[in-house]
């Protein structure tokens, strides 16, 4: 599900932006972005995160912009006394000249920036994890309002499959008389006015009837769309038992689909209500990707 959420912390060792951005993803994939002192929270914060999000693809960005006092002494004094005497050292063993350049020693990795982790003192970390918490309930105070829209549409899809249902099942009741027609007027074409025995004619025709027969499509297709209702009704995390649910529903959808093509005008009607039923069935798994 979509979302996004931004906290910031102002502390006296500096501000810290903590922000979760999310797209659609069929589990839940963390993606972190964060300062080098902060690595060591991951683990925490991963945590946090998966005892509020089951799903999405998150992308999470800590930034820390430190105080001006905090940035007036970032020089890396040990580093750069190393850098000194091998600088001597290595002009005497060689017998080389030269000056030591100030500015090639400050380049060197290390010898300005941050000051360490445990330099930061305890406070930051816990607002870092202060400013996650904060970020997660906004985060999924939006999630919320928009999987409530999402319900609603849901259940409005759901309440038009199950009128197509009916709709197919009354017409489905004409089947066997129209397939008995249908094979007697084929029949009466070949043998050109030959006598039919009745019991022929009527096993034949159950044998098409049985082999086009939606009865037990549309009983499943029923059953799992009133299971569609029972889960959101029920909450929790239903976007994965959605998925799997609509899967079945296409398929019974779909087999209702190969079996009316010898019905005539009741197959072509038939047709163009499995089709419906399908679109909304679509329509519904696009919905179920933005739902935890």
């Amino acid at each position: 599900m979509t979302g996004f959420a931004r906290v910031k912390q102002s502390l006296p060792e500096g501000e810290i932006v903590f922000s979760l951005k999310s797209v659609n993803h069929r589990g839940l994939d963390i993606h972190f972005h964060v300062p080098l002192e902060f690595e060591a929270l991951e683990s925490d914060l991963r945590n946090l995160i998966k005892g509020k999000v089951a799903r999405g693809h998150l992308q999470v960005h800590v930034s820390f912009i430190r105080a001006a006092a905090a940035q007036t002494a970032p020089l890396n004094r040990e580093l750069l006394d190393a850098y000194m005497r091998a600088f001597s050292e290595a002009s005497a063993q060689y017998g080389l000249s030269g000056r030591p350049d100030l500015n090639a020693a400050l380049g060197i990795p290390g010898m300005l920036g941050a000051p360490a982790e445990d330099e930061l003192g305890a406070a930051v970390p816990q607002a870092v994890m202060q400013a996650a918490g904060q970020a997660l309930s906004l985060f999924n105070s939006t999630r919320e309002r928009e999987g409530a829209a999402t319900e609603t549409e849901i259940r409005e899809r759901t309440k038009t499959i199950l009128q197509l249902v009916d709709r197919m099942k009354e017409i489905r009741s004409g089947a066997v008389p129209a397939f008995q027609k249908r094979l007697r007027e084929r029949l009466a074409d070949l043998l050109q006015g030959a006598a039919v025995e009745p019991q022929r004619l009527a096993q034949e025709a159950a044998v098409l009837a049985d082999r086009s027969d939606v009865a037990e499509e549309l009983l499943r297709l029923r059953t799992h769309t009133s299971q569609v209702e029972e889960m959101l009704t029920a909450g929790g995390e239903v976007g994965k038992r959605l998925d799997f649910l609509l899967q079945e529903m296409n398929r019974e959808s779909n087999t209702i689909l190969s079996k009316t093509g010898g019905l005539g005008d009741l197959g072509l009607t038939i047709t163009e209500l499995a089709l419906a039923a399908k679109s909304d069935i679509d329509k519904i798994r696009e919905q179920a990707l933005n739902l935890e």
